[in-house]
């Protein structure tokens, strides 16, 4: 797997190279800085994101800045290029003091100590916040970042294109929800009844986002790795249902060609343009679909299909802190503000997003945009278990999900059989696995 141990082997270099962690630190009122990142009194942040949560992002900066008498630079990159700039930088000794990451890469630079350890400040938050979320920024029993946020996939669908095709009920309890072979029958009459260019539905998986096919693996069932993350069990009775299963949307012509996981054409595009009639889709998408969509049509939400288990992806974002930071200190205050219950309830709420603090998710937030549709989203985050996070936040899995990416498409338009797409999964996984160590 030359991607995958190329990229950690960068960043193991920069491991070695970097300046130990620090010990312990001066308090608020006797800042010491021994990088060139931030100074006595001063701490940078990079983020990406929507106009709308890096608007967000800038306000809290300004707020921490003015309570603590400190300076927060705050730096807004493309997604596309936020892990680009954080690997060079740990190489130089210029990356960010706190950054924004996404869950799936979050485990590779902890994996190669990259990252602050921030245990000893979360005890707070970990007594608000579910196991699987505090999973997600942790290796072994320690915490390298606060989870700021979750989404998720859940099923959003036109009313009026479902009534069309004689589909008058649509589940609207969690028990109620589609199995997969309800779900295919809907998929049937919707395809037969659309007119040429449309398609049943279509799924989120391209670009970064191939892991959101281990929905469907989890739902049968089934997991990637096993236990201690040791080596892959994809190649099983549960992927090989799941795998024949998504195939099955193309040999069906329930989605469009266009959509697999490697196609540069994303279905959310596809279904405000009218040429679909369901969408997987993340709930970060409600504020775009605010101005695609508008008024055009009437859409609403449902809850994934199930099988053997009901279950969706861990999506979103947490903070981390470069264990060299400026001043560890500081950077560590930083994230604990960004995580608190004030900052998350309106980081979360304005921008569309799911907390993962419990006593938000109970009390419910107020949302901006469609708080009729955030039940559902609420709902799904339940159902995602602490296997499924151990499965997307391995120290190999951003290059894991490449090549899910690549193998996924050869089944699903080039013919592949099933079990040589899963044996030759299996196979790259396996070879990583041992990378993995420690991180369960």
């Amino acid at each position: 797997m030359p991607i995958a141990l190329g990229r950690r082997s960068v960043l193991s270099a920069a491991a070695l190279g970097a300046t130990a962690a620090f010990s312990g630190c001066a308090g608020l009122t006797e800042r010491v800085s021994s990088t060139s990142r931030g100074g006595r009194d001063r701490v940078t942040l990079q983020v990406y994101g929507t106009d709308t949560e890096t608007r967000i992002y800038q306000r809290l900066a300004d707020r921490f800045s003015e309570q603590n008498k400190v300076t927060v630079d705050v730096t807004v990159v493309p997604f596309s290029d936020f892990a680009t700039g954080v690997d060079a930088g740990l190489l130089s000794g210029t990356a960010p003091d706190v950054f924004r990451v996404d869950y799936p890469t979050m485990g590779l630079y902890a994996g190669t100590e990259q990252l602050l350890d921030i245990t000893d400040a979360l005890d707070e938050l970990v007594s608000d916040t579910r196991s699987a979320f505090m999973d997600a920024v942790s290796t072994g029993d320690r915490y390298y970042g606060v989870p700021q946020h979750v989404d998720t996939s859940a099923l959003v669908y036109r009313p009026d294109l479902l009534r069309e095709a004689g589909i008058t009920a649509v589940p609207d309890r969690p028990e109620d929800a589609w199995s997969w072979e309800e779900f295919g029958e809907v998929a049937d009459k919707l395809r037969d009844a659309a007119p040429a260019g449309r398609s049943a539905f279509g799924v989120n998986w391209q670009a970064a986002g191939a892991f959101r096919w281990l929905n469907w693996v989890f739902q049968a069932g089934g997991n990637m790795y096993n236990e201690d993350l040791s080596a892959a069990i994809i190649d099983d009775d549960a992927g090989r249902r799941a795998l024949d299963f998504t195939t099955s949307f193309f040999d069906n012509g329930w989605v469009p060609a266009t959509t697999s996981t490697k196609s540069a054409t994303y279905p959310d595009a596809l279904f405000t343009s009218g040429t679909l009639s369901m969408l997987f889709a993340g709930n970060f998408l409600i504020p775009a679909f605010a101005e695609t969509i508008a008024d055009r049509f009437e859409y609403a939400v449902t809850y994934l299909p199930r099988d053997q288990r009901r279950a969706s992806e861990l999506g979103g974002n947490a903070i981390v802190a470069n264990r060299d930071a400026g001043n560890p200190e500081l950077a560590t205050e930083l994230m604990v503000f960004l995580a608190s219950r004030e900052a998350m309830a309106e980081f979360c709420s304005e921008a569309v997003l799911l907390p993962t603090r419990d006593s938000l998710i109970e009390q419910g937030l107020d949302f901006a945009l469609r708080p009729d549709l955030m039940p559902v989203y609420t709902d799904m985050i339940t159902t995602i278990e602490d296997r499924d996070v151990a499965d997307v936040t391995t120290p190999t899995f951003a290059e894991v999900n490449v090549d899910l990416a690549n193998e996924l498409e050869q089944s699903f338009l080039s013919g592949r059989s099933t079990d040589d797409t899963l044996a030759t999964l299996a196979d790259q996984v396996t070879a990583s696995a041992y990378l993995n160590e420690g991180s369960a």
